[in-house]
């Protein structure tokens, strides 16, 4: 399966499920051909025929296996079914319990499933629930971060609770380069998954000023701010633009719901009104005041220096991690 292949792949390299739209075909699709896993982001809303749309146009793109991420807070029944369908290669679930049911359900379609989560609790849930493998997400990730613990503590913790079990743990949270993934696979885990980093390339459907903004600037906050109404309690950690540094404070009991309109975007066919402090970020189809809206980031953006194809993230991120191994830890044994 080649280096630190998972799941089937050729390498243990996944691409988060960028939303709402940030990881469509193309993004997926360079990152399958490069031999990583890639992840679509399901529509928040039911769509089971847009969305096998959305898997069929990746298949004209690559012939190499892929997946469907789903973020389980908003209804998902419909679009799942059609995910199954499909037979794509892995679903990849967030932000609620997938029961043991689906996932047997899953397996009769010939779909692994991918359970992402942030406390050990929860990892103790997906591995009652049979998944095939867990994303671990520490504190640093960037977007909607589920729990409290960072990846250094969280991860070997995980990684002991799966010790007699052949369940892949996958490591997510300020991973952006090779160095992050030999550290990774240190701590126990079996791939990486990366959000920041594959936002930050040349097929990511996020806008380019979003993307010139991931390169420029450096810190990230932890918040709760945006996107209060429309998924509530789902703190998120976002990129501190000039905007985001000049808040003034935004009560608690206060959402986007009455704020103004900042602009319009094309999310998954369906026109949107962007309203500020929407927690919906810009794509390419987005126009109005865009250094305004919300612009996620994990903590290792400062890492990032440049907008690159994808399959070259992945190559470099194997090369990066093969050259730490081989050279800066056996080097020293010899």
């Amino acid at each position: 399966m080649g280096w630190r292949g998972i799941l089937g792949f050729e390498y243990g390299i996944v691409q988060g499920p960028l939303g709402p739209d940030i990881s469509g075909p193309e993004l997926v699709a360079a990152v399958a051909n490069a031999g990583a896993i890639g992840l679509l982001r399901a529509p928040d809303w039911e769509s089971p025929d847009y969305l096998r749309e959305l898997i069929r146009k990746t298949r004209t793109l690559t012939d190499k296996p892929f997946g469907v991420g789903v973020i389980l807070a908003f209804p998902h029944e419909a679009n799942i079914k059609a995910i199954l369908d499909e037979k794509v290669a892995l679903l990849q679930v967030y932000w609620g319990e997938f029961p043991k049911e689906l996932v047997v359900e899953a397996h009769r379609a010939g779909v692994k499933v991918v359970h992402q989560v942030g406390s050990l609790k929860d990892a103790e849930k997906a591995i009652n629930s049979g998944v095939d493998a867990i994303i671990v997400q520490g504190h640093e990730a960037g977007g909607h971060v589920i729990g409290q613990d960072g990846l250094m503590t969280l991860l070997p913790r995980v990684v002991d609770l799966v010790a007699d079990r052949n369940i892949p743990i996958i490591a997510a949270g300020g991973i952006v380069d090779g160095r992050g993934y030999v550290a990774a696979l240190a701590l126990g885990a079996k791939g990486i998954c990366l959000g920041t980093r594959f936002l930050a390339t040349e097929e990511s459907f996020a806008h380019p000023i979003y993307k010139r903004k991931l390169v420029e600037l450096d810190d990230t906050k932890y918040t709760n701010i945006f996107g209060r109404a429309r998924w509530p309690g789902a703190p998120h950690r976002v990129l501190q633009t000039p905007f985001f540094k000049d808040l003034k404070l935004f009560p608690d009991h206060e959402n986007e719901v009455n704020q103004p309109v900042i602009g319009h975007s094309t999310i998954h066919g369906m026109e949107k009104e962007v309203h500020r402090y929407a927690g919906t970020v810009p794509n390419m189809t987005t126009k109005g005041d865009i250094e305004s809206m919300v612009m996620y980031a994990g903590q290792g953006v400062g890492l990032i220096k440049e907008i690159l194809p994808a399959g070259e993230v992945v190559k470099r991120l194997v090369e990066e991690a093969k050259f730490f191994i081989q050279q800066e830890f056996q080097g020293q044994q010899d």
